[in-house]
C-alpha cells in the first residue's frame, strides 16, 4: 500500500522548484548589496539579470510542471501564488539597481546600505518558510517565520516614515527629493513583496494544519 508520504513525498519536483525560485530572489538581494558596496567604476547590473533570468525560468518551469503534473504535493493555486509571488522579487530589486546605477553620480552621499541589509533579511525568512514547507505543514515553526518577515516589514514602514520626514523638512533640491524617495520607496516595496511571499506560506500552512 502506498501512503501520503510516498505520493508527496518529500521528493516532490515543486519543492524544488519552489525553493530554488526563494533562492533566486534572495541571490538578488546579496547582489543589491554588493553592489552598493562596489565602486562606482564596478557597478553592473549583470548579477540582477543573473537572478531575473534565473526566476524567470524557474517561473517557466513550475508552470509547465503543473501542466504536466497529476498529483502535486501542495494545491496548484497555491503554487501558482507563490510562484507569482517569488517572481516579483527580483523583479523590484532589478528595477531599483537600474534606477540607482542611472542617478547614483546625484546620491552619492546616500546610504541604501541599511535598508538592502534589511531586504536581504526579508529574503532570507523566504528562503527558510519556503523550505519549511517540505517538511510538513507545522504552525509553529511557521508562525515564528512569519512573524519575523512581519517585524521586519513593521520595521520597514517605520522607516519609511523617518524618511519622508526627513526629506521634506531637510531636502532643497527637488530632484534628489523626488530620486531619494523614488528608490527608498523600491527597498520598501521590495520588502513588502517578500511580505506577499511570506503570506501565501503561512496561508498554505494554516489551510493544511
Amino acid at each position: 500500500m502506498f501512503s501520503l508520504q510516498t505520493i508527496f513525498g518529500k521528493g516532490d519536483k515543486f519543492y524544488d522548484l519552489l525553493e530554488a525560485s526563494a533562492d533566486a530572489a534572495r541571490q538578488s538581494t546579496r547582489a543589491l548589496i554588493a553592489m552598493l558596496n562596489a565602486p562606482v567604476s564596478a557597478r553592473s547590473l549583470d548579477e540582477f539579470r543573473v537572478a531575473r533570468r534565473r526566476e524567470k525560468d524557474l517561473f517557466a518551469q513550475i508552470s509547465e510542471t503543473l501542466v504536466n503534473t497529476f498529483v502535486t504535493a501542495l494545491d496548484r493555486e497555491d503554487i501558482e501564488a507563490l510562484a507569482a509571488s517569488l517572481y516579483k522579487i527580483p523583479k523590484t530589486v532589478e528595477k531599483f539597481a537600474e534606477r540607482y546605477v542611472l542617478f547614483s553620480d546625484r546620491l552619492g552621499d546616500v546610504d541604501f546600505a541599511p535598508r538592502a541589509v534589511m531586504l536581504e533579511k526579508a529574503a532570507d525568512v523566504i528562503v527558510q518558510m519556503t523550505a519549511e514547507l517540505r517538511r510538513g505543514f507545522r504552525l509553529d515553526a511557521m508562525r515564528d517565520l512569519n512573524d519575523r518577515m512581519q517585524s521586519i516589514e513593521s520595521e520597514a514602514d517605520r522607516l519609511i516614515l523617518d524618511l519622508y520626514r526627513d526629506l521634506f523638512t531637510n531636502e532643497r533640491d527637488a530632484v534628489r527629493l523626488l530620486l531619494r524617495k523614488d528608490l527608498f520607496e523600491l527597498l520598501e516595496k521590495a520588502i513588502d513583496r517578500c511580505r506577499d511571499a511570506g503570506n501565501v506560506v503561512y496561508q498554505i500552512v494554516l489551510k493544511n494544519s
